[in-house]
């Protein structure tokens, strides 16, 4: 079922820089570790609902509605404008309490989900990406989809984690710079910026 050929296009999707991968970037070297695994949480959970949308065939509902997919198109367009903004006016030195909250670890996590819950081509992604390794004599296709799903999202979930902890691991040498520090918000803010008109101007 999980073929070689799954398990690697599945890495490389889950390795390039996008959206999800450059918060939970950010996330690991502003908040630390344990903020980076919140965030890489997140993201994995906000797949759940494309993931169950391409199930139930409703990925071909916001394929042929125009203004559904607008209205999440733009929807995540303006938050990830707002996490832009956020980024950039965000003064605060970086701290290195590894004691955090439990509330911001979940809130952490929570700005993650919606990051993906409102991005509209992650469900049209499910169903264009794994029809394509589903055997044509398995009698339950549905389930063979789900298990795919999982192990896409275990995968993704692997990635991301990485992701935060390296970048948490060169916290105390960025916050040695204010200027290097100040230069990676700007850089950050105008990745978030650079994604959100990406994704406002993608066509189905």
């Amino acid at each position: 079922m999980f073929s070689p050929e799954f398990l690697l296009t599945s890495l490389v999707v889950a390795l390039i820089p996008g959206t999800g991968a450059i918060y939970t970037i950010s996330t690991g070297l502003f908040h630390g570790p344990r903020a980076s695994l919140a965030a890489a949480l997140g993201c994995t959970a906000g797949i759940v609902p494309h993931l169950l949308a391409s199930v139930l065939g409703l990925s071909f509902i916001l394929h042929m509605s125009a203004t559904v997919f607008q209205g999440l198109k733009f929807a995540g367009a303006a938050y990830l404008l707002y996490l832009a903004w956020a980024t950039w006016n965000d003064k605060g030195a970086l701290k290195f309490d590894s004691a955090s909250p439990e509330q911001g670890f979940w809130r952490i996590a929570g700005k993650a989900v919606l990051l993906n819950l409102l991005n509209p081509k992650l469900t049209l992604f499910f169903f264009a990406f794994l029809p394509h390794f589903i055997a044509a004599d398995v009698a339950s296709s549905a389930t063979q989809f789900v298990l795919l799903s999982l192990v896409f999202m275990a995968i993704t979930l692997a990635v991301f984690a990485v992701y935060g902890l390296l970048a948490s691991t060169i916290r105390q040498q960025v916050a040695r710079s204010p200027r290097i520090v100040g230069w990676l918000r700007r850089s950050f803010a105008a990745a978030f910026a650079a994604l959100s008109v990406q994704l406002a101007l993608t066509d189905r």
